[in-house]
């Protein structure tokens, strides 16, 4: 008993030299920094971008490595000196799109892509567009929130599903994109079939 009491506090006292020898333990590493907080025009511009705005509404051009955004035109939609012609389109994908990609033929008509610039007459820049009856464009799919329903292939069911306050960011981002005086032509909005193609010459 006593054998066993003396080993007993043995170890402890050689216990206690291992830990008082040992070095201190290193301290927790800091807790890394939060990423700094967006801006409402800069959460904005990120979600206009990964939500593929530029697709659509920034007219394409030839490039060196085939078609490419024309950035110089960033948001301005359809250009208004492209002329858009109604073609008689297959009945198995009856949709198509001009060498832009800014309009778009299919059993509606033919849709345009919005000026979405700042300019404030032919763009989201003057007192027309307000951040309400923007929200309530996306919310409800109609233009200016009130008035014809937004044409494909506007995907308005998706975006507006944001939240308030991201559809508020992408209007206040929008109202800095550079200002681009395009008036975008009006929709053709038809019932029925396409008129047949001209007879050939």
């Amino acid at each position: 008993m006593t054998r066993n009491l003396y080993r007993l506090a043995s170890l402890v006292v050689l216990s206690a030299g291992i830990t008082a020898c040992s070095p201190p333990a290193p301290p927790p590493p800091p807790p890394a920094p939060a990423a700094p907080e967006m801006s409402a025009v800069e959460r904005g511009e990120y979600l206009v971008k990964v939500g593929l705005c530029n697709d659509c509404h920034t007219p394409w051009k030839m490039g060196p490595n085939g078609p490419e955004q024309d950035m110089e035109r960033m948001l301005s939609g359809h250009p208004e000196s492209v002329k858009v012609t109604r073609p008689k389109l297959p009945a198995d994908w009856p949709v198509a799109a001009n060498p832009t990609f800014t309009a778009w033929t299919g059993p509606w008509g033919i849709s345009y892509s919005a000026n979405l610039t700042s300019d404030p007459a032919t763009g989201v820049g003057g007192g027309v567009w307000t951040e309400e009856n923007f929200m309530r464009a996306m919310r409800e799919g109609k233009h200016m929130g009130t008035s014809r329903p937004i044409l494909p292939p506007m995907p308005w069911q998706w975006i507006g599903q944001h939240t308030d306050d991201d559809l508020k960011a992408i209007f206040a981002y929008l109202k800095t994109v550079k200002p681009i005086t395009n008036h975008v032509p009006d929709p053709l909005i038809v019932e029925g079939p396409p008129p047949p193609p001209p007879p050939a010459r």
